[in-house]
Parts: structure tokens; C-alpha cells; sequence
């Protein structure tokens, strides 16, 4: 029988531009690309193509030098039009010019009764040449699993709490057999359980609620409750030593499509949302779209900041860039390089803020929905310590003191005060909160980087 958690720490940050529960028709993007820069723990990726190679839709694109037989691979079927690098060389995208209709590579299919006859050798297999693997992500640190390793427990987080997230009952409606068909592989892998958990507040999907072999966990309260990272805190925290991966519904689902059709299916449905978009709805495209033909025509000004993702943890990627591959909303916002005397201080209701004191009168309306932009509102000072960290992290830990000895290079006290439990999701609400201005999620990237290579 599940857990039931209640949670009280946290913040909902209530945004304009939630989309509408509509699916529109569009033509498909002419490009997509997969990005290394998506993927934490890939050091060194190494191409495995060239500028003007065709590739089938789970055609190898590139692997990391450290883990070579881990591969990324094309999410549609075209040619290898860019293979874009910055500074050092360092692989940023490698873009497809798409086909109109895409072409599969093909790996062995099974019936949903052959589906338990699956030795984890052979399953793993599968799963790795066909890049369906690297959906699954190892905790602590956050990187795409190891496959040689043995997970205690493997989680799945059945819903967003994120600003603006998108309706897990219209991203995943339809698709009870391929999430049951992801459940029933994901099983092999560990001799623990696997926890689906899910929001009390929000109706439960049917491939959820149908969903066999996963032990369903409630939870309620307000972001984070949907990181992954908090919940694995409250039913299996992670201790030195122990190996937790997780994985999102759309990775349980493109694993299910991979046995029993037999082909890398990177088909999504994203949401396009936020206060700068005229019609936030809902589209169906690939992994790694374009976002030009979304936004073409679809904004009410040009000065706007395009994010793959939430506005918490997202990615600034322009009105041409990719959505993410991890992602499934893109968010516009107005951009905020302005500067506004006393912004901060002066008593309004217009703006949003956890700190009474400076949205003096935001906290009298929780349901408002608010217009905001990307300015920061300051600049990066001293380290104040307020205590406010503490009141948006529903977890046992101390952020503000984890976050020093992060700065510190203190390993061991790294280690102490939970470093292994959380990942930047996990603490993004404090970079929200932080009146210092720190760059909250980079400080605890460095520390995780700092333990995985020494």
C-alpha cells in the first residue's frame, strides 16, 4: 500500500499563460536537434556522424568517451544538417533537417505476454542501442544511470508542480498500455520497488491509475512536491552509498513503444504557455523541436525571453532554439533588462513575492496570476542569512549551510548536511526566494561535480 505525504513548506509561483487544454494542428518544425548540454554527467560526447549523413529515428547521433557504449540518438529520421560547437570545441547541438515522414530504425518487438520473458541483459540492451536509456537518470547527482548499477528503488513522478506545468491527464491520455509496458521493464532492473507518485489535488491519469507492479503514493502541498528529489526524500532518502534512478512518465511510455513496436518513438506533446503568448495551448511534435514554429505569429511583443522549461529551472534558448530533451513546455516571458529605481521596495500589488515585505500586498490575493519577467531585481551581495531557504524546502536538510560548505569546497560537510539528496530542481525555489541574488542551482552543480570527481 502507498504513503500518503503532506507537505507544508513550499511555494506556488501562480503565472498568466497556463495553457488551454487543446492539442492545435500544425506543421511540423523543418529541424530538430538533441543537445549533450541536456544531459549532466556527459563530460566528453564524441560524434558518431558527420555534416550531411541520413539518419533513421534512432540512428546513433553521439556517445560520452566515459561511458562509450551509452549513445544519444535521433529523435526523427532526415540529415545531419549542423553539428554546432562553442568555445574548446564543446558539442552544443546536433541538428536534423527533418523528413516528412519519419523513418525507424527497427529493433525486436514483443507481444505484451512475451514482455515477462525478457532477461534484464536483453532488455538493457535494447534500451541502450536504441537511446530510450538515457531517459533514466541516476540519484545522487542527477546523471543519466549507469547501467551497471543496482538501483534500491526506481521513481516516477506522476505530476508538475512547477509554474505553468502542463496537464499530465492531456500529455500522456491514450497511453495505458506503453506506460504498463515501461513499468513491467523498469521492474528488472531493481529488487525494490518502483513508487508512482501523484498529487492529491490533481485528477489521476488513467495510465496512472491503471498502472500494475508500482506502489501509488499521494502527496499534497505546493512546489517543489513535484520534484522527484523531495519525494524520494519522504519515502526512500538516499544515503552514501545507495543508487536511486528515476524516470518521467514520457520516458516510461518511449520504453513501453520501444518492446512492443519496436522502433526509438520520440513523439510528444509539449505546452506552450506564458504571459507572452496569444494562444497558449497545447502541440503535438518530436523531442528536440524548433520552437520557431510555435511562436511565429503567436506572441503579442518581440522583447520576450523563450525558456524550455519552467522559469525556474528552464533554459533561455531564443524564439529559434530546441526544446530540451527533458522538457515538455516552452514558457514566455517578457525579458527584464530594464532597471527600476526602488523597484523592489515600493508597495504594489502587481508584482509576486514570497517575502511580505517587498510584494507587500501579493500575499492578500494566492490565486492572482501574475505577469512576470526575467528581471532579478538586483545584484549578487553578500550572503544574507535569513532563514528563508529553510521555509521552501520540504526536506531535512539545510540548504543555506550546504550551499557554504558547497563554496567552501568542504567535502565532508557536503556529505553531512545532504549533498547526495538533491539535485538543482530540488533547491530552485530557493534561488526564487534568495534575496542575495546567488545563482542557487550553478553553486549546487559545482558542489555535485565536485563529489563526482574527486
Amino acid at each position: 500500500m502507498g504513503k500518503f505525504i503532506r507537505l507544508k513548506k513550499g511555494f506556488d509561483i501562480n503565472m498568466a499563460g497556463k495553457a488551454a487544454p487543446k492539442i492545435a494542428t500544425i506543421d511540423q518544425p523543418e529541424t530538430f536537434a538533441i543537445k549533450p548540454t541536456d544531459f549532466q554527467g556527459i563530460y566528453m560526447p564524441k560524434m558518431m556522424v558527420k555534416e550531411g549523413d541520413t539518419v533513421k529515428a534512432g540512428t546513433p547521433l553521439f556517445h560520452d568517451k566515459r561511458h562509450e557504449n551509452i549513445v544519444f540518438t535521433a529523435p526523427v529520421s532526415g540529415e545531419v544538417v549542423q553539428v554546432k560547437r562553442g568555445e574548446k570545441r564543446k558539442l552544443l547541438e546536433v541538428v536534423i533537417l527533418a523528413d516528412k515522414e519519419v523513418d525507424y530504425v527497427s529493433f525486436n518487438r514483443y507481444s505484451v505476454s512475451d514482455i515477462s520473458g525478457i532477461t534484464r541483459e536483453a532488455a538493457q540492451q535494447q534500451m541502450i542501442d536504441s537511446g530510450v536509456w538515457v531517459n533514466i537518470i541516476q540519484r545522487p547527482f542527477g546523471i543519466v544511470a549507469d547501467p551497471q548499477a543496482k538501483p534500491k528503488s526506481i521513481f516516477i513522478s506522476g505530476f508538475d508542480s512547477s509554474p505553468l506545468a502542463p496537464d499530465y491527464g492531456i500529455l500522456f491520455k491514450g497511453q495505458e498500455q506503453y506506460f504498463q509496458a515501461g513499468i513491467d521493464i523498469l521492474k528488472k532492473f531493481t529488487s525494490g520497488h518502483i513508487h508512482l507518485n501523484v498529487h492529491t489535488s490533481q485528477e489521476l491519469p488513467s495510465a496512472f491509475a491503471q498502472a500494475k507492479g508500482a506502489e501509488l503514493n499521494k502527496f499534497s502541498g505546493p512546489h517543489p512536491s513535484g520534484c522527484v528529489g523531495v519525494q524520494i526524500h519522504h519515502i526512500d532518502p538516499i544515503n552514501k552509498g545507495d543508487v536511486v534512478w528515476t524516470i518521467n512518465p514520457f520516458g516510461v511510455i518511449q520504453i513501453g513503444k520501444l518492446f512492443l513496436n519496436g522502433v526509438y518513438d520520440a513523439s510528444r506533446i509539449i505546452a506552450v504557455g506564458g504571459s507572452e503568448v496569444k494562444e497558449p495551448q497545447y502541440y503535438k511534435t518530436y523531442t528536440g523541436a524548433s520552437v520557431k514554429k510555435f511562436l511565429t505569429g503567436n506572441l503579442k511583443q518581440d522583447h520576450v525571453r523563450v525558456v524550455s522549461g519552467n522559469v525556474l529551472t528552464g533554459t533561455s534558448i531564443g524564439t529559434e532554439g530546441y526544446v530540451g530533451f527533458h522538457d515538455q513546455q516552452i514558457t514566455v516571458i517578457p525579458e527584464g533588462d530594464y532597471y527600476e529605481f526602488l523597484g523592489w521596495i515600493k508597495p504594489t500589488a502587481a508584482k509576486l513575492s514570497y517575502h511580505r515585505a517587498f510584494g507587500l500586498f501579493s500575499f492578500l490575493s494566492p490565486k492572482k496570476e501574475f505577469v512576470l519577467d526575467s528581471n532579478t531585481r538586483g545584484e549578487p551581495r553578500a550572503f544574507v542569512q535569513t532563514g528563508v531557504f529553510e521555509q521552501v524546502t520540504p526536506m531535512d536538510i539545510l540548504p543555506t549551510y550546504l550551499l557554504k560548505s558547497i563554496m567552501a569546497e568542504d567535502f565532508d560537510e557536503m556529505e553531512a548536511l545532504g549533498i547526495y539528496e538533491v539535485i538543482e530542481e530540488d533547491l530552485a525555489l530557493c534561488e526564487f526566494v534568495d534575496v542575495s541574488k546567488h545563482n542557487i542551482q550553478s553553486i549546487l552543480r559545482e558542489g555535485i561535480d565536485l563529489m563526482l570527481n574527486s
